[in-house]
């Protein structure tokens, strides 16, 4: 079993500062976790940093980073994983993610940018997992990231991402949605991609909507209602490796909580069927 899902289970959603005091109010229902971006709430203090320790003082919680970087040729800022390891030890977090590219290069570039699929970058990337890992204490899980270019590819993204997660020894967050954009994209086969990943790395999973600039180009903007093909995909997973974890993510045009918490449920009823179903065959 995946150690990921003894620490959470069930259905997550982002924490966003503004539902963060109906969350506090009453329980949202079906969420039985939350994750949050670090950089965003490290360094509160005050009535949100109050509100935020009451948040994960009644709720399990996992981090999900934006700035590691962890493909740049910038130097690993080392300070920001020990602040996240007394962070994580402060709130109970149990488990850190981050996206398996780079957003610097001598300062901040805020697209999450393509590594090049190369054997170097490999190597480059793994070794910079692997010391995260180290100062950590514990795994660290790398998503599939949505691209739009890829310079100098010498292998598939698939073969990338798997040959990363091998050496680093790390474990894989999985984005449903972005296997689906780079499909669209980069025109290869969701499935195949699907059943070609390490399932037994598998920690959790991210489901989010995004936007369509043309019937072949989509961009991955976590702003939007989840499409039926993505659904289609989560329950292809399901079926491929059983029920993970699964956490909406959605960053910006956040709409009412009962919107979000209506993704929530579709989430779990999913599960669900898949549960019902799963007891069915082995009874």
């Amino acid at each position: 079993m995946h150690h990921t899902q003894n620490l959470v289970h069930g259905t997550g959603l982002g924490l966003r500062r503004s539902f963060l005091d109906e969350a506090l109010a009453s329980p949202l229902k079906n969420v039985d976790f939350y994750e949050v971006a670090p950089e965003n709430w490290m360094t509160l203090g005050g009535k949100l940093g109050k509100q935020f320790k009451a948040m994960t003082e009644r709720h399990p919680f996992v981090c999900h980073g934006l700035s590691l970087s962890i493909g740049s040729t910038d130097p690993l800022d080392e300070d920001f994983v020990k602040n996240l390891k007394n962070f994580m030890h402060e709130h109970k977090i149990k488990f850190y993610s981050e996206h398996l590219s780079y957003c610097s290069n001598n300062g901040h570039l805020y697209d999450l940018m393509p590594i090049p699929f190369t054997e170097e970058a490999v190597n480059h990337v793994a070794q910079r997992i692997r010391r995260v890992q180290d100062i950590l204490g514990q795994k660290i899980a790398i998503e599939n990231v949505s691209y739009y270019a890829a310079p100098g590819q010498e292998m598939s993204e698939i073969d990338f991402f798997n040959a990363v997660v091998e050496a680093a020894d790390c474990d894989v967050l999985l984005d449903v949605n972005n296997i689906y954009v780079n499909s669209v994209n980069h025109n290869y086969d969701a499935e195949q991609f699907l059943q070609s990943l390490p399932a037994q790395r598998i920690s959790y999973v991210h489901i989010a909507g995004h936007y369509v600039e043309a019937e072949d180009f989509l961009v991955d903007t976590h702003g939007a209602d989840i499409i039926d093909p993505v659904w289609q995909l989560l329950e292809k997973a399901y079926a491929l490796y059983g029920v993970f974890p699964t956490l909406l993510e959605r960053d910006f045009n956040i709409p009412s909580v009962a919107e979000l918490l209506s993704e929530v449920s579709t989430i779990q009823s999913l599960q669900n069927a898949w549960h019902t179903n799963n007891e069915q065959l082995s009874a």
